[in-house]
């Protein structure tokens, strides 16, 4: 028997996993060089450090800043996007089926990011995904972000579900360590942000799925 028959619950990582966060988050970063009067990225150059936080896309940005640079530049990004968090973001294409099936099927699902609160309730709140989840964990809501298991131990309590009847999905080799060592199934989503020298088939994961539209088929099939 496939180990997601087992599946009684299914959490996601935010950022490069249930939404497509990054064109803000870019889009904050560049407004934030044009006030130190540098120059505007390209999207493309800067999309897979979105997972990462905001110092990521610093250094993606600017990779020998000064750390005073790098500090400013990393204010005026949190700033920016306190401003426009939700503006151009969107669910990945199937996100919103996989959530309607997990509805009728009376799995309760939610999320667990190294986002901070401040940023995570409000991009739910525009998601309309707010009132349908039963975690909204952030990175500041234990003491410790993933890959400490804190934050996925406190969403499995949430959940009021076991750790190992638990997918988690995840686009960072940090959630799926994360996941393992909370005993959860984890699951890579290759549609996320992931960097060309990520090695995603070396991530502790009981599946890769190339789209959300994937753990649906799978989930379905295990039924």
């Amino acid at each position: 028997m496939s180990l997601l028959a087992q599946v009684r619950g299914v959490l996601f990582d935010l950022d490069g996993t249930l939404a497509d966060t990054a064109p803000d988050l870019v889009q904050a970063l560049n407004l934030s060089l044009l006030d130190a009067g540098l120059e505007a990225k390209p999207f493309e150059s800067l999309r897979s450090a979105a997972s990462h936080g905001s110092f990521a896309l610093v250094d993606a940005a600017l990779p020998h800043a000064s750390e005073p640079l790098r500090q400013q530049l990393q204010q005026g990004l949190l700033a920016h996007y306190q401003r426009i968090n939700g503006d151009q973001c969107q669910l990945f294409t199937g996100i919103a089926t996989l959530l309607d099936w997990l509805d009728l099927q009376g799995l309760p699902f939610g999320v667990i990011t190294n986002k901070p609160a401040r940023f995570t309730r409000p991009l739910l709140q525009k998601l309309n995904l707010q009132r349908r989840m039963t975690v909204m964990i952030s990175g500041d809501s234990t003491r410790y972000a993933k890959p400490h298991t804190a934050p996925m131990l406190l969403g499995a309590q949430q959940l009021n579900c076991a750790p190992e009847h638990i997918l988690y999905l995840g686009d960072a080799e940090r959630d799926l360590l994360a996941a393992q060592a909370a005993a959860m199934l984890g699951g890579v989503a290759l549609w996320g942000y992931l960097h060309k020298e990520d090695n995603p088939q070396h991530w502790p994961a009981l599946a890769q799925f190339a789209s959300p539209l994937a753990v649906l088929d799978a989930l379905i099939a295990s039924r």
